[in-house]
Order: structure tokens, then C-alpha cells, then sequence
């Protein structure tokens, strides 16, 4: 199922909870099975489309990225704050791993496991506020190298397709000392490379599999995915360094429960 109102249907799914630590990803994967759209092409474009909503965040951040680029100086009297670096240590990690795991990883696409990876994370997500460290960085600025590297860390859990990858890097951040609303902003700067990596790759190794007449479709949910992200970014970038990341797991709890409940009614598990 590969018509234009798929693309809208999960380019509107990807744009409102990519900013949230829900599993923007686990969504579309749901999503995704209640259309009937599944499969190699399903799981592509689910990975490129995030690339929408990762623009949005590129747009409001775009006085950072060009200063840890070198392209703006640093005002006066202003932290000199993460550099390419920190970016480097925190998204090497995953970056790595998913590649050499990217055919196991794609073989976790599946609605069964995003449910496991809905309810570990939210696990994770609640021990982390529970036994947070003391707050050594209060904003992005002060957050140091180690708790990038530890940032980076915790990244690795988000490639199980549910655990959500700003849900376990603010977790781990947090867990490493950053507070809430530094791991938040941080989160959302480095998911500019790390979505660009995982979209260029998953286009570039499966291109052979993807067909002139689909190149509308991925078009569709990536403008979709961004105008929807772009809207919604401020707000909820707001919003999860304010809240704590427990109700967000309760979000989750809830969600996996009532798929788990749907797909045994439907004789599916």
C-alpha cells in the first residue's frame, strides 16, 4: 500500500513524535502494520522520512550548528558550549554499530518487537529520573566529553526499533549528569548527523529495491514529515525538558498494552 495517503498518514506520525521519547520509529512501525504497509520498502522509507522532521530541528538550531562548524563565532561572553567533537564522540557509538548490525536491525522492524522496545525504554527512561546523578551541566553548553561519550552510549539501545533514541540519550544523559533540558537540546543537535547518516545509507543500500514511481511517495512524506515537525518542534522541544520522562512511560506502557491486546484479538500473536 504505497498511495499518497500512507505517505500523509506516516509523514504525520513521524513529524509529531520524533521530538517526543515515545519511539518515533515503533509508531511508524505500528502504524505501518495497520496500513498494511510493511516490508524492505516500508522500513526505507520509514528511515529516510525521518530526515524531514530531523530539518526542522536543523532550522531552529541553526546558530549552533554554525558555530560548532566554525562558519559563526561566539559572541561575547558566550560559553563557548559542545563542539564538533562532542558531536563526533556522542554519535560514533551507534553509527558504527548500525552498520554492522544493519541487516539484523532491519529484521527487527516488526510490530512484536517494537512492543518489547516500547516497554524496556520506558523502563530505562523511569530509572533514569529515579536515580539520575547530581547536575554537573545545566545546559548544552557544559556538557563535557565524557557525558557525551556516555550520551552516545545509551544511544546504542535506540537501534532496537521502540526503545526511541532521544528517550535513551536523554535518559543517559541525565544518568551521566546533564539535566534534563541540556540532554534534551543536545539530543535533538546530534540527531541532525545521526539521521542523515541513517537516511543517505538506507537509500544508498537498498536503492536497488526502489522504483521510479515510488520516488513520489518518499517526496510525499518527506515534506509531510518536515511541515508537520516544523510546526510542532518549539513546542514540543519545550515540553520534554520540562517533563519528566515518567509520564512518557507511562505513555508507552499504555500504547504496548493495547497493541499487545489488539494484535490477540486479531489472532496476529
Amino acid at each position: 500500500m504505497t498511495d499518497w495517503r500512507t505517505a500523509v498518514i506516516i509523514g504525520i506520525v513521524e513529524g509529531l513524535t520524533e521530538f517526543l521519547p515515545v519511539s518515533s520509529t515503533g509508531h511508524m512501525i505500528l502504524v505501518g502494520h495497520l496500513l498494511n504497509f510493511q516490508g524492505d520498502v516500508a522500513e526505507t522509507f520509514e528511515i529516510s522520512i525521518q530526515l524531514g522532521a530531523i530539518m526542522a530541528v536543523l532550522v531552529l538550531y541553526w546558530n549552533r550548528v554554525l558555530r560548532m562548524i566554525g562558519l559563526r563565532r561566539q559572541g561575547e561572553g558566550q560559553a563557548r558550549g559542545v563542539n564538533l567533537l562532542h558531536v563526533f564522540v556522542a554519535i560514533a557509538p551507534a553509527l558504527a554499530l548500525g552498520f554492522l548490525l544493519d541487516d539484523l536491525i532491519g529484521r527487527l522492524f516488526r510490530p512484536e518487537t517494537v512492543l518489547v522496545g516500547l516497554v524496556l525504554g520506558g523502563v530505562f527512561m523511569m530509572v533514569a529520573e529515579k536515580w539520575k546523578a547530581p547536575v554537573t551541566a545545566e545546559t548544552m553548553e557544559k556538557i563535557t566529553y565524557r557525558q557525551a561519550f556516555w550520551i552516545g552510549i545509551a544511544q546504542l539501545l535506540s537501534l532496537w526499533p521502540g526503545f526511541s533514541r532521544s528517550g535513551s540519550t536523554i535518559a543517559g544523559g541525565m544518568l551521566a549528569g546533564a539535566s534534563r533540558g541540556a540532554a534534551a537540546d543536545f539530543t535533538f543537535v546530534i540527531a541532525i548527523p545521526v539521521m542523515a547518516a541513517a537516511t543517505g545509507y538506507a537509500i544508498i543500500s537498498r536503492f536497488h529495491m526502489l522504483e521510479r514511481d515510488l520516488l513520489g511517495f518518499f517526496a510525499i512524506g518527506f515534506v509531510v514529515s518536515f511541515a508537520v515537525a516544523l510546526l510542532a518542534v518549539a513546542t514540543f522541544i519545550r515540553l520534554v525538558s520540562k517533563l519528566k520522562l515518567t509520564y512518557f512511560s507511562y505513555y508507552r506502557f499504555i500504547l504496548a498494552l493495547v497493541y499487545w491486546l489488539y494484535m490477540r484479538h486479531t489472532g496476529q500473536m
